[in-house]
């Protein structure tokens, strides 16, 4: 399984990494911006986003919106600071805020995968 993780962070997007690992994805594509993460997604389409909403250049959201644009829905985990900013604008988004553990951020992809299942099934 693919992994698209947005993050500017370095420390962080390798605490993604491991955890993903660990739940079976195998295959990463990291990026720190808006245009990066769109170029990345039509590159490899991902089966799993990971994204902060502010990033070096652009918003996490605005990335999201066009990657899904180009390949569908495609399950999606904001891990942000700015969880108030995601949310007033995604009401349904799985959101994880910074900091957080290895369980949690497991629970939340868990959540943003089923939730996209149960979607595809309606």
């Amino acid at each position: 399984m693919r992994a698209l993780i947005i993050e500017d962070q370095f420390l962080i997007a390798t605490q993604i990494e491991d955890v993903l690992r660990d739940m079976g994805y195998s295959e990463f594509d990291f990026v720190d911006d808006e245009v990066g993460a769109v170029r990345a997604a039509r590159a490899n389409c991902p089966d799993l986003i990971t994204v902060d909403e502010r990033l070096i250049a652009g918003s996490g959201m605005s990335a999201v919106a066009e990657v899904c644009a180009q390949h569908g829905d495609i399950p999606t985990l904001y891990i942000t600071e700015f969880r108030n900013e995601v949310r007033s604008a995604l009401p349904d988004a799985i959101i994880v805020g910074k900091p957080f553990g290895s369980r949690l951020l497991k629970e939340a992809v868990t959540q943003a995968v089923l939730s996209r299942k149960v979607a595809d099934a309606v």
